[in-house]
């Protein structure tokens, strides 16, 4: 090694994964002059003032008093660098290679780290990554801010070492210090407060609008209801997150992932709760499907393993629903750029609602109300729905308006335990998948993620159901896919009822979810 060259690792984030970065730091004769080098963008071109400040006010030689060359190299140069989170890392750089500190072991260690003025260390996206790639390659520590810890300490087998200023990792290199490793937190699973949640005993009326909520929450199935103003859409939509089960602990990983990557987790070290993501309809392609120059996940990502309610959903964009289409079918979207493709997962439960009609009263019979809307008209806004998109959603079902005698009804104590008794069923039903798919792969948990093999494969009908099915196909207008749909959704009904084969009463309820494929 050069007299006054120095080593280190860092990572930069791709995506929701990282890549291992070496931070190479060369101190050469000439007029002061400090360059990092390697395809950095103009926030990391930043960081030499940020990390001679931090220094200096560290009480540290810093390099805007070194009368030489100094030269950052972040290797591989082909790889954008972004972000701020090479600070830590070329600041231990430095010192190393100006002496300022003894020489250490730096082939088993990872820094990363954005520096305040005052030397203090800042909040870092995507911390979950990095430490599951410092596991991987077999690094045994991984420096980085104090507020991060928690967060990669889920990852087990990798050593997190919190720090909270430059001063105590300089103690802890220099053995000064005593190293104090972040000890795993332990995960507890929160439903946001069921209190705080609208129930399914919430909603007045509409039977038939939470049968089909609670066979789309045991199957993971999408779901679109379409009905006037005001008949309980919305309140459906969010019900459905009081019936599902809490996430695994893969599940909490997975989605912490993708929250750290997208810098959304907030002061929360891991999201340990279903996501619902309602975005309104004008939001922007990128915020939705993800993207962007340095691609981050959207919002179908942040719903990964939730449910991404779209609300009047012919008021989105066209262009914007059909790029649904792939991760409905595929369960992630793939972002495609000039320096090359990354993909996010986006598993996720679709709930959308829709009006009959611009004005919302098409065939409502109401005398307060009469639709104004042409037949034209109509017939343009119930096709700002694609048919290929409407083949991708599993249950579609309408929630008509609800009559008087509903409303006035007492509303149920929630002692009743409807809520309850529903939850435990459908966590049941998804118990029987999660054993059924055991030894699957790729691995999937649930009936809505199986392909058109698994179905061929996994599926038996009961003697009854086969010349249902047959009736089916043969009278129904109905696609190779939807006709794989509705077996997936028999499926689900067949594990409510802890059913091993499907019988005929199962294919006859899923069917009357895909109706809408008649006209």
């Amino acid at each position: 090694m050069a007299k006054n060259f120095s080593k280190v690792y860092s990572a930069e984030l791709e995506g929701i994964d990282a890549k291992l970065i070496e931070v190479e730091t060369d101190i050469n004769v000439g007029l002061h002059s400090f360059n990092i080098v390697g395809l950095a963008d103009k926030a990391l071109k930043e960081a030499k003032e940020r990390v001679s400040s931090a220094l200096k006010n560290s009480g540290i030689k810093p390099p805007t008093k070194e009368n030489r060359k100094i030269t950052v190299n972040l290797a591989p140069a082909d790889i954008k660098k972004t972000g701020s989170q090479y600070d830590l890392a070329i600041a231990v750089g430095y010192l190393l290679a100006t002496k300022q500190i003894k020489s250490f072991e730096t082939g088993d260690k990872i820094f990363v780290g954005e520096l305040s003025l005052d030397g203090a260390l800042r909040r870092i996206s995507g911390s979950l990554s990095i430490s599951r790639l410092a596991k991987k390659l077999g690094f045994k520590f991984l420096f980085l801010p104090k507020e991060n810890a928690a967060e990669a300490a889920i990852i087990k087998g990798i050593n997190i070492v919190p720090v909270s200023n430059l001063i105590e990792l300089i103690d802890f290199l220099e053995e000064r210090k005593e190293m104090f490793f972040q000890k795993p937190f332990k995960i507890e699973f929160d439903s946001i407060n069921e209190e705080s949640l609208i129930g399914i005993s919430d909603i007045k009326g509409q039977e038939s609008a939470k049968r089909a909520l609670t066979v789309a929450a045991a199957g993971g199935h999408n779901i679109l209801m379409f009905g006037p103003p005001g008949a309980g859409k919305t309140m459906l939509a969010q019900a459905l997150i009081s019936i599902l089960p809490l996430p695994s602990l893969d599940e909490i990983i997975e989605t912490t992932q993708i929250y750290s990557a997208a810098g959304a987790l907030g002061n929360n070290p891991f999201v340990n709760f279903r996501p619902f993501r309602a975005p309104h309809h004008s939001a922007s392609m990128v915020s939705v499907i993800g993207g962007g120059a340095n691609p981050k996940p959207g919002e179908i990502s942040l719903a990964h393993r939730g449910v991404l309610f779209l609300d009047e959903i012919p008021e989105f964009r066209r262009d914007l629903l059909e790029s649904l289409r792939q991760p409905l079918e595929s369960g992630n979207v793939c972002i495609s750029r000039a320096k090359g493709s990354l993909d996010f997962p986006a598993k996720f439960s679709l709930v959308a609602a829709m009006n009959p009609c611009p004005c919302g009263y098409f065939g409502v019979e109401t005398p307060e109300k009469e639709c104004q809307c042409t037949a034209n008209e109509v017939f343009r806004y119930q096709k700002k729905i694609s048919g290929p998109l409407l083949d991708r959603i599993d249950i579609q079902i309408e929630v008509p308006r609800i009559k008087i005698e509903e409303l006035r009804k007492e509303p149920p104590s929630r002692d009743n335990n409807i809520n309850k008794k529903i939850k435990e069923s459908v966590l049941k039903a998804r118990e029987i998948q999660k054993n059924r798919f055991a030894k699957t792969k790729p691995k999937i948990y649930l009936n809505s993620e199986m392909n058109s093999k698994m179905v061929d494969a996994i599926i038996a009908l009961a003697d009854d159901a086969e010349p249902i099915l047959k009736n089916i196909m043969e009278k129904s207008f109905i696609s190779a896919r939807g006709y794989y749909r509705v077996l997936k959704i028999a499926q689900t009904i067949a594990d409510l009822e802890n059913s091993e084969k499907i019988r005929g009463n199962h294919l006859a309820e899923a069917f009357q979810y895909r109706v809408r494929e008649k006209s």
